[in-house]
Parts: C-alpha cells; sequence; structure tokens
C-alpha cells in the first residue's frame, strides 16, 4: 500500500481527519479527537502504528513476527507498529479499521451516537 493509499483509507472512516501534533512529518488520524493510527507517510520502511485489543495484539505479533511488533513509543499492551509492505493489504485494512472501532468503542455514549447521525 503507497502512503497516498494509506492516508486515503484512513481518512475514509465517520470523522477522522489527519492532525500533525508531533511535527510535521507525523500523520495522527484521530476521531472526535481520539488517536486511531499514527505514520511518518515519508519514513522508509512505512510504519503504521494501531491500537489493537491486547490478546489479539499477542496473535499477531507471533503469526507476523518481522511485520507487527510491540507499538514503538506507545501502550506495549494495547498498540502495534505494522510494516506496511511486511502484511497483506487486506489484513493492512482490517487492522486499521479494528483500530478505528477499539477507538470509538472507548467514546462516551453520545459521542457515539453522533457517529451514527445522518
Amino acid at each position: 500500500m503507497t502512503p497516498e493509499r494509506l492516508r486515503a483509507f484512513c481518512l475514509e472512516f465517520n470523522a477522522s481527519v489527519e492532525e500533525f501534533p508531533f511535527s510535521p512529518e507525523t500523520s495522527v488520524f484521530k476521531v472526535l479527537g481520539k488517536m486511531f493510527a499514527l505514520t511518518a507517510l515519508d519514513a522508509r520502511p512505512l510504519t503504521i502504528n494501531l491500537k489493537c485489543d491486547p490478546d489479539n495484539a499477542v496473535r499477531l505479533r507471533e503469526e507476523h513476527a518481522k511485520a507487527i511488533v510491540p507499538g514503538w513509543h506507545m501502550s506495549k499492551r494495547h498498540w502495534n507498529t505494522v510494516t506496511v509492505s511486511g502484511v497483506p493489504d487486506t489484513l493492512l485494512r482490517e487492522l486499521i479499521e479494528d483500530s478505528y472501532d477499539l477507538v470509538v468503542a472507548g467514546l462516551p455514549k453520545a459521542e457515539r451516537l453522533k457517529l451514527d447521525s445522518p
């Protein structure tokens, strides 16, 4: 997946935005103010930090030991760093969607309801 396609996919989710709170090179994708993905789109190799269920995070790290590692500069229990070229695009898309869904699930009910409104 190219950096452009990665950015576009992250922005497809309802209420998602791209911000640069850490540096102009570091894209942070958020939903209602909460981060679900972090990446330096110009980095080589291209990696992305994604939130993950702790049990699933361990399984993914075992199954994709070279491409999925504990989140760099993140909570190692809840975040993974994924090397984009090391996983199939379908898996990467699933991991991004799962990260978004986990963050949305942690939002207050009133905020979640706003996401469902047309």
